[in-house]
């Protein structure tokens, strides 16, 4: 990987780490990393784009690893964590960028699409689609779709309940989290069927080794980042639908005009929960390249990099030249 420089910056309120490469002048490229990841969950994109000449800068999302993690959920809305990178980027001097973003990170990625076209010259997520701003809180509508039926987000919802099956064995997490969303199981094994008042891995295999695409030192990074701190930052995210819903009022009409790259693995939960939201994206989206990659899951720039960057790279040539 080429040579990292790390900054703390004082950005909203908060601190935010942020490590950054490739040429000083090149022009800004964002990595968003999201759940349960890291910034180093982008160590295989990194090198490429610092060589193809981008600026590439990576945060620790607030409530990760050495950014500020605030014990109230409600630091966590959509609005806040794209004013952290929106402040990031003026302290900076960057006056446009292409903002990356991966689970979390994405709508994050989408919402400053949105908040700054003048900015974010071009978008790319990857595995949460982009279907602009529902009816109501999708909390609300996971509420009753789930009534009587165990969903991890509802399972997050209650502070402390989630942190205390988490943070009894954090290596255990991070490796269940990665195998039981990966394309190592069985399409939507993570979405089977159990009791609402179920835990988080019952019914999950642990399979005791780390993936292939996630080598010891890699895993040490993921570490390094919840040791220490657990997971309530990281899951306060999931404790803001309604207050994503309310802030976001005056975007509800608004589509994202600029170039926009989607990357699903065939094998993420994720696209069958946001089943409806695919179909609805290229109506929202004006300029939009989508593609589903095989025999992939969730960690899509990991478990298949060569494909990811291959994509990205060709979209980057056409909309934001380095």
């Amino acid at each position: 990987m080429n040579s990292l420089e790390h900054q703390l910056l004082d950005v909203n309120d908060i601190t935010l780490s942020l490590y950054s490469t490739g040429p000083a002048d090149g022009r800004p490229l964002w990595l968003l990393h999201g759940f349960p990841e890291c910034w180093h969950s982008w160590r295989q994109q990194i090198g490429p784009l610092a060589a193809a000449g981008y600026r590439v800068s990576i945060p620790e999302m607030r409530g990760y690893g050495q950014s500020s993690a605030p014990r109230e959920p409600a630091a966590y809305d959509l609005i806040t964590l794209c004013g952290d990178i929106q402040a990031a980027m003026d302290l900076l001097g960057h006056r446009e960028a292409c903002v990356v973003g991966h689970d979390w990170g994405a709508p994050v990625a989408w919402q400053l699409a949105l908040l700054a076209p003048q900015r974010v010259k071009a978008v790319v997520g990857m595995a949460v689609p982009f279907g602009g701003r529902p009816r109501q809180p999708a909390i609300d509508m996971m509420r009753q779709h789930y009534a009587e039926r165990f969903h991890y987000i509802l399972h997050f919802q209650q502070p402390g309940v989630a942190e205390r099956e988490m943070n009894a064995d954090i290596p255990r997490t991070l490796r269940m989290m990665m195998h039981n969303t990966s394309a190592a199981v069985p399409k939507d094994f993570f979405l089977q069927e159990k009791p609402a008042g179920a835990g988080l891995f019952d019914g999950l295999q642990d399979p005791g080794v780390l993936p292939a695409w996630c080598d010891t030192e890699a895993f040490s990074h993921y570490l390094e980042t919840f040791t220490g701190r657990g997971f309530h930052g990281a899951l306060n995210w999931y404790r803001n639908f309604e207050r994503n819903w309310q802030r976001t009022e005056a975007l509800a009409d608004k589509h994202i005009e600029q170039p926009a790259l989607f990357l699903l693995g065939d094998k993420d939960p994720v696209g069958t929960l946001e089943a409806y939201t695919l179909k609805q994206m290229p109506k929202r989206i004006a300029n939009l390249e989508q593609h589903l990659l095989s025999d992939c899951g969730h960690w899509i720039q990991n478990e298949q990099a060569a494909e990811v960057n291959r994509l990205l790279l060709a979209f980057l040539r056409r909309h934001y030249t380095a």
